[in-house]
């Protein structure tokens, strides 16, 4: 297990090395900043090739999944390295070679639910927050632009994206978003894997994951290249999305003028 001292993610194996464990450790908000993704990214590519593995299961310490990316790395003058570390993370896990199992508690938001749209199948409790809040911050979510319609229906996808608004666990599961709701998903997620994934053959899970995925990850890494272009070289260009940045951090109302 990493030394969580000075890690912002727990990583081991359990299972007798057939379930890689991922754990965001930065509670309570456990905010998907440069180091939570390096340490992604690090540990998706040191455990690709192992053998015998059948699955991720990714979850959070404290009370919450994550309140999102750390919007001081949204602002213009480095958000550019932000979001092509963030979208290298999710082109890496959307082509994991396995089934990765995401578990989510309290408020799972903005970049923390994009890095769960990248995986498999989420489980939540009823009472989970899932969302995509930027655009109250005049800004939009690249990643889960393009992820959300693979999960739910365009219109779901596009009221969660214009709208900020959040989904509990329950309504989230009724739109496909969610694949089971429970007080415990954790045990939920560990009995999926028990029952559905340990039994499986390591190499035919990896040609079933390869088959499953292979036009989304087609048309996402032509689409991710598309808004991300977007985002730096118009978005980021206008007066409200700077100002919704600045006005977040300084804790006041954002003044449009909307342009």
């Amino acid at each position: 297990m990493t030394d969580t001292n000075t890690s912002p993610l727990k990583v081991w194996l359990e299972r007798d090395g057939a379930l890689l464990r991922l754990r965001l450790d930065r509670p309570k908000a456990n905010i998907v900043d440069a180091a939570m993704i390096a340490q992604l990214q690090a540990a998706f590519d040191a455990h690709r090739a192992d053998r015998g593995l059948r699955g991720v299961l990714l979850d959070a310490q404290g009370p919450h999944f994550s309140f999102g990316a750390s919007v001081e790395e949204h602002l213009a003058e480095r958000c550019a390295a932000m979001l092509a570390a963030l979208h290298a993370l999710i082109i890496t896990m959307v082509e994991f070679p396995l089934p990765i199992l995401t578990v989510v508690r309290g408020q799972c938001l903005g970049g923390g639910l994009e890095v769960a749209l990248a995986g498999g199948p989420i489980f939540a409790t009823p009472d989970a927050k899932l969302g995509q809040p930027e655009m109250n911050l005049g800004v939009f979510a690249p990643a889960a632009s393009c992820l959300l319609p693979y999960r739910v229906n365009q219109s779901d996808a596009e009221d969660l994206l214009f709208s900020g608004r959040s989904v509990t666990g329950e309504e989230a599961r009724a739109m496909g978003l969610v694949q089971a709701v429970a007080e415990d998903p954790e045990v939920a997620a560990l009995h999926y894997f028990d029952q559905h994934l340990a039994p499986k053959s390591a190499a035919s899970l990896a040609c079933a994951v390869a088959a499953a995925r292979a036009p989304l990850i087609r048309e996402l890494r032509a689409r991710l290249h598309e808004v991300e272009a977007l985002y730096l070289e118009k978005l980021m260009k206008t007066h409200d999305a700077n100002e919704g940045l600045a006005a977040f951090l300084a804790r006041r109302s954002p003044q449009w003028v909307h342009a």
